[in-house]
């Protein structure tokens, strides 16, 4: 059992990850003695459903101050109202988790807005798992925890997938064209780590450009994708990039693709490169990292790029990721192109060799020494 680094919030909070990251592990774990509601127990889940006023009578005798624990809060939005009435009432802190932002944005999820924060909980990070941390391993088979903490991971992750299917969008209505979204995800998958593009998307998944997009918001909604902006201040609306699109794990990349045999050269650019992308993004909702992020590709340099651009008030961190041992000229283009960039403080090379360098005012990490830098909030 690996000690989260999430640090969670005395107030009441949303408690937002995507399947297997460990949200009811850890929620026992950190609160022993609260009342646990699982909406996932299917008796419970259908008498709320009968009578929602259910819920606040079982729960308006505790005393005030109480903690109470309610797991998949998504699958009946409704209880939102209860939950408010006892924050307000009775002084309850309410803890609820839940897999789908989508249909707690849908049904009324603002009723709270002010009486409880919005955090995350992501698949481990290296820190989280110290010396178990093994850099190929997290490529091949990933670090969603549910994968981490099987006896087989291989067989875990080739479930995860169906799991998703079948709980996550059949289950929960968020598709009409289920077979048509099975077709997407591996041609998504495709495009982990590239700039998106829903219309070369939408003609391999043989679905409308519309529908692709939609099928987008769904990965994001659920938990298991997001997006990484272009920085382009300066340019008109026209003229701005397409973002990026990662998904949170290199091992469901993989899975996605059926791809479970041992790492392949050239799908390490990607995964790694997603991989340092999952990292900044957990840092940033677990220590507040830095303020915003995105890749940078000017107009006039097609080729030229750096992989993240972190904000931090009005200093910027640029971060180039490369899965090489060893370095050549081209590696440091993009990081050298960026050295005028207005406000920029450091630039950043990560990679898979050994030794700590510095060449032209760049720092060339090894991804251990990177990881360690994040940890000691020393970026």
């Amino acid at each position: 059992m690996y000690n989260r680094i999430f640090s969670p919030p005395k107030s009441s909070y949303f408690l937002l990850g995507a399947r297997g990251t460990g949200k009811s592990t850890f929620l026992r774990q950190e609160y022993p003695q609260a009342t646990h509601v699982n909406l996932l127990d299917e008796s419970l889940y259908q008498s709320y459903l009968a009578d929602i006023g259910l819920f606040y009578q079982e729960l308006s005798s505790l005393k005030p101050g109480s903690t109470v624990v309610v797991d998949e809060i998504q699958r009946l939005p409704a209880l939102l109202n209860e939950v408010h009435r006892l924050i307000e009432e009775n002084r309850l802190r309410f803890v609820l988790s839940g897999s789908s932002a989508r249909k707690l944005r849908r049904s009324g999820v603002n009723l709270l807005a002010g009486r409880a924060l919005n955090c995350s909980l992501h698949p481990f990070v290296p820190e989280e798992m110290g010396r178990d941390f093994n850099l190929n391993k997290a490529l091949s088979t990933g670090l969603i925890p549910i994968n981490v903490m099987a006896q087989d991971s291989l067989a875990t992750l080739k479930a995860y997938t169906q799991t998703y299917l079948k709980e996550e969008i059949q289950s929960e209505a968020l598709v009409r064209n289920l077979p048509g979204f099975a077709r997407f995800l591996p041609i998504a998958a495709l495009y982990h780590g590239q700039t998106l593009s829903v219309s070369a998307t939408a003609r391999d998944a043989e679905v409308s450009r519309t529908t692709v997009e939609g099928y987008f918001s769904i990965l994001e909604d659920t938990l298991i994708g997001f997006k990484w902006p272009a920085y382009s201040p300066k340019l008109r609306v026209r003229e701005k990039k397409h973002p990026k699109f990662y998904f949170i794990d290199p091992g469901l990349v993989r899975a996605l693709k059926k791809l479970y045999g041992p790492l392949a050269p050239e799908e390490k650019g990607h995964l790694f490169e997603g991989l340092i992308a999952q990292v900044l993004r957990s840092y940033k909702d677990y220590r507040d990292l830095y303020d915003e992020h995105y890749y940078w590709s000017p107009a006039d340099a097609q080729q030229t790029e750096v992989d993240f651009l972190l904000k931090r008030g009005a200093k910027f961190i640029a971060i180039e990721a490369k899965s090489s041992k060893k370095l050549s000229n081209s590696d440091l283009l993009g990081l050298k192109a960026i050295a005028d960039l207005k406000g920029l403080e450091r630039r950043i090379l990560v990679y898979l060799g050994p030794r700590k360098q510095k060449i032209d005012g760049i720092e060339v990490l090894p991804f251990e020494d990177f990881s360690q830098l994040l940890s000691k909030e020393k970026l």
